[in-house]
């Protein structure tokens, strides 16, 4: 079996015990295991498929936590290193009454930015294995040559490179920068996975279906835009498509955009998918499920903790 690679952050998330309430109004938080990447592993694991963790924790223990909870989830830790010079990055996050959040990082520098480009082995990756990555280690830091050596061992080797921006203006000064360091890695990407949110400003074209063309003619052969609890619209080749969301009671909708992209991967690897030539049914099918996961991860709190299990996730979409 093919398999995910992510890189990038692991981190803490602490989640408030009251929503609707303001980060600095609030009393009490929950932990839970987070950040993308590593929320996207623990979700292609917990489905059945194979997956990796690429990144640096500190040796304390937010650090040991996380290792022990990738691997009660089954994703493969090897490639976790730890270091003494910073500690493993903390968020607290504010949630409204609709679920959706607010983020505040303590990552001046955490032990994720550290990850060194000699620290990528090229030998780690195989043809067909795929390298998920998002944007909040693209900052200026070693972890950014380190996701290039990444990268482009992975391409070496037939891969297939797939990326979330997953936009955290927070941690950036100048959004004109970050804008860009965003396109400068879209242009390396076989599968982008982009909030509809997101897509102006990372383009910087109000026009959709125009953004949309202008980042397939930058060479991704997949384009996927999430509209919420609205579903996805998929762009591939010549054919467009749009699946419809669930409707269900979301709680926390923390890591719900990386359970559809980690659902959609975990596909890609397990049923043997070449990206360039998708059937327009197999797609369908394809986001039919990965929208089934992203939902029912929103029906609890935290990221990882709220992932699914395969059965849980058929029994759910036979349902409707």
């Amino acid at each position: 079996m093919k398999k995910v690679f992510t890189i990038g952050e692991a981190l803490i998330d602490f989640i408030p015990e009251q929503k609707g309430t303001a980060l600095k109004d609030v009393s009490s938080f929950q932990k839970a295991p987070g950040g993308a990447p590593a929320n996207v592993a623990a979700v292609v694991s917990k489905l059945g498929g194979q997956s990796a963790f690429i990144g640096k924790l500190g040796k304390d223990a937010f650090g040991d936590y996380l290792v022990e909870t990738l691997r009660e989830v089954g994703v493969k830790t090897d490639y976790i290193f730890r270091t003494h010079k910073a500690n493993t990055a903390l968020a607290f996050v504010s949630l409204r009454e609709d679920g959706e959040r607010d983020f505040s990082f303590y990552r001046n520098p955490s032990a994720d930015m550290l990850l060194e480009e000699s620290e990528i082995d090229k030998q780690w990756f195989g043809e067909g294995d795929i390298l998920h990555f998002c944007s909040v280690s693209l900052v200026d830091a070693p972890v950014r040559k380190a996701h290039v050596a990444a990268i482009e061992a992975v391409k070496k080797a037939g891969g297939i490179i797939s990326f979330d921006p997953n936009i955290r203006f927070p941690l950036w000064q100048d959004h004109k920068e970050y804008k860009n360091i965003i396109c400068e890695f879209i242009k390396y990407d076989d599968i982008l996975k982009v909030s509809e949110d997101e897509l102006e400003f990372i383009t910087g074209i109000s026009e959709e279906e125009k953004a949309i063309q202008w980042l397939l003619s930058l060479g991704v052969k997949v384009i996927l835009i999430t509209r919420g609890s609205k579903g996805v619209s998929a762009y591939f080749g010549s054919n467009e498509i749009t699946v419809e969301g669930y409707k269900v009671k979301a709680v926390d909708t923390t890591g719900a955009g990386d359970s559809f992209i980690g659902a959609f991967l975990y596909q890609i690897c397990t049923k043997d998918i070449y990206i360039n030539n998708i059937a327009y049914n197999k797609m369908k099918e394809i986001l039919k499920f990965s929208n089934a996961v992203a939902a029912l991860t929103t029906m609890n709190k935290g990221a990882i903790s709220a992932i699914p299990s395969l059965e849980i996730v058929e029994n759910f979409m036979m349902r409707y």
